[in-house]
């Protein structure tokens, strides 16, 4: 396939290496030559980082990175490509004109076989495509930073994308090495962020109230409740958590949960005070100059965690043969 990445920033270039390391044609396109550059670079760097761990499937760096070009001219790019990834910030009225730029490009090169996805986090495919011809053709798939070590995608249609879009773009994600999960509908925060969002505003909650400190949240997930969830979902856990089953939990326990979670009360923002004290708290624990250093610390364990899983899998799939 013709792969095009609208935009060279962070979430575009894990795109390109993405596509391209599953053997697919990649252009990366940005109106800022330099910007293309400096892209190729990262990429590169990224690139080395996932065959170190044994993540790029046998494959050398250069002749990944030879299936990726780099482009100014979108005309050009948008002819005979198959799917374009937009990647530019979630700002509404820069999606409507980069969407509005790219349905006029659709027709003028006749290339209506071409889906135009977006990877924003929060913003649905209706606000910024509604008035275009080739609406049927766009939809949001949103990955989890960094999608290179992280591979679920979030694909939500608006109203008018075409249903067989919407499973050709799953399937694409597929034959990438992603995992696409799809909504049947648009709605806010989508589906990754309704469940983060939650889990957050409780956290900030128990802090404002004193019940615990900011770095219990944190343990309680990375050395506990996350050590679960690297390997199985909430419903799969509950699923194993009682003899019979889901029913059977929710029959034990479904009163207790209903209990707790009416102790929750309305959303609001959490107090400055209570954002200072968990900033002082991760600050304590990682300065604000060594977060670049705490990032690439996030990206390792999360590739070691990736081989490990792939063994696993492999180890599974193999037990069931």
């Amino acid at each position: 396939m013709k792969i095009v990445i609208f935009g060279s920033g962070l979430i575009g270039r894990c795109w390109a290496l993405l596509f391209a390391r599953a053997g697919n044609t990649v252009q990366l396109y940005d109106k800022e030559p330099a910007q293309l550059n400096g892209a190729l670079d990262d990429i590169e760097s990224k690139l080395k980082g996932l065959q170190s761990s044994g993540l790029l499937q046998g494959q050398a760096v250069a002749d990944v990175l030879k299936r990726i070009s780099t482009t100014t001219d979108l005309d050009g790019a948008i002819t005979g490509a198959d799917y374009l990834q937009e990647c530019v910030p979630d700002i509404v009225d820069l999606k409507r004109n980069v969407f509005a730029q790219l349905d006029a490009l659709v027709e003028k090169t006749g290339n209506s076989k071409i889906i135009l996805a977006s990877s924003t986090s929060v913003i649905p495919a209706s606000t910024f495509t509604e008035p275009l011809k080739h609406r049927s053709r766009c939809l949001v798939a949103h990955p989890i930073n960094p999608p290179h070590y992280i591979p679920v995608v979030e694909v939500v249609p608006a109203p008018w994308t075409s249903p067989e879009v919407t499973a050709e773009t799953r399937r694409i994600l597929d034959s990438i090495g992603q995992a696409p999960v799809v909504l049947n509908c648009e709605v806010e925060g989508f589906l990754v962020n309704r469940l983060q969002f939650a889990l957050l505003m409780e956290g900030y909650r128990l802090v404002e109230a004193g019940v615990c400190s900011p770095a219990d949240i944190d343990t309680t997930i990375s050395k506990g409740l996350g050590l679960r969830w690297s390997f199985m979902g909430p419903f799969q856990t509950i699923d194993l958590n009682a003899p019979g089953g889901v029913d059977d939990y929710c029959k034990r326990y479904n009163p207790g949960v209903v209990r707790v979670c009416k102790d929750f009360g309305e959303t609001k923002d959490p107090s400055p005070e209570t954002v200072a004290a968990i900033n002082a708290a991760m600050r304590e624990e990682v300065p604000f100059e060594d977060l670049a250093k705490r990032r690439e610390w996030r990206d390792n364990r999360l590739a070691a965690l990736a081989v490990h899983k792939l063994q696993m899998d492999q180890l599974d799939k193999a037990s069931k043969q």
